[in-house]
């Protein structure tokens, strides 16, 4: 089961009842979050988590709502016990705004590693999970992420016996190792069936709409999407280069998720459920996100 959290939804700046824009997802006691503006770490402490399994920070782009609370998230975590090493990611240039950011928030108790990914994207694996960024259109470099979560065929008795697979192997190449028993080596996929749907969750932000979003986001289980104006804010929102609610609803159109929660309101939008019915005729399953919203997310 995938637990995922919306623990911000605003943008431009945090308002007494809406954080700025962040996501949290949780598999096996591991955390990743993604985007950390100011005062994330107390968005973070409000939906009821703690620091310590957050072992990676996505970065969407270097625009303050979204790395101005990097300085107190890292203190937090420091001032929680944190010894484990924590990882960073984000476009081209995270080292040095992190770097500087953190000028303010020095002898830090744990490692911190950061991967710098191109404008236009890339991938890695950090624990369980197969992380993708993707370029987004906004007025500075900046990428959405696609998280996905992949599930193992299923055990196959006959596959395993058919292969002559002694019994005392079948728990660790159920577990993913290869074993040597007597000079012969197996692999998983000597007792494994093809691999089964794995769980899908794309975020994307401070963006005009673009492809690459909707190819990432296309048959995912869930859809994180800046809304950051109703449709009466159009050529705001092309002057700005946000999207509408109606513009990350005709995206979801397209890719089919199986939800979608959009975010990253303007602080001129006091209520984002007055623009809903609109978006929702154009994707049904819309929703306007507000801070601390969660869903699990289980494998098919």
């Amino acid at each position: 089961m995938l637990d995922v959290c919306l623990m911000g939804t605003g943008g431009s700046m945090p308002k007494p009842d809406r954080w700025l824009s962040s996501l949290l997802m949780r598999y096996e006691g591991k955390s990743l979050v993604i985007d950390c503006g100011e005062g994330t770490q107390l968005a973070l402490k409000e939906s009821g988590f703690n620091f310590k399994p957050v072992g990676l920070l996505l970065i969407t782009h270097f625009h303050a709502d979204h790395v101005s609370g990097l300085p107190g998230f890292l203190l937090s975590m420091g001032n929680e016990g944190r010894t484990e090493p924590l990882m960073i990611a984000g476009p081209r240039g995270i080292s040095h705004i992190v770097r500087s950011l953190c000028v303010v928030a020095p002898g830090l108790p744990f490692e911190v590693h950061i991967a710098e990914l191109s404008h236009t994207g890339g991938s890695f694996v950090w624990e369980d999970f197969e992380i993708t960024a993707f370029e987004a259109d906004h007025r500075c470099p900046c990428l959405g992420y696609k998280v996905h979560l992949p599930r193992k065929g299923k055990f196959d008795v006959e596959k395993a016996k058919a292969r002559g697979v002694p019994l005392k192997a079948w728990k660790r190449l159920q577990d993913g190792e290869e074993v040597e028993i007597d000079g012969v080596t197996f692999t998983p996929g000597d007792v494994l069936g093809p691999p089964r749907r794995g769980l899908t969750v794309c975020y994307a932000t401070d963006t005009r709409p673009k492809d690459t979003i909707t190819e990432a986001a296309r048959g995912a289980d869930l859809l994180v999407l800046e809304g950051m104006f109703g449709s009466d804010k159009q050529e705001r929102a092309k002057e700005a280069m946000h999207m509408t609610m109606v513009e990350a609803a005709k995206i979801a159109a397209e890719a089919e998720p199986r939800a979608l929660w959009l975010t990253h309101f303007s602080p001129s939008v006091p209520d984002p459920s007055v623009y809903i019915d609109e978006a929702r005729e154009i994707f049904p399953g819309a929703v306007a996100g507000v801070d601390g919203m969660r869903a699990a997310l289980s494998f098919d």
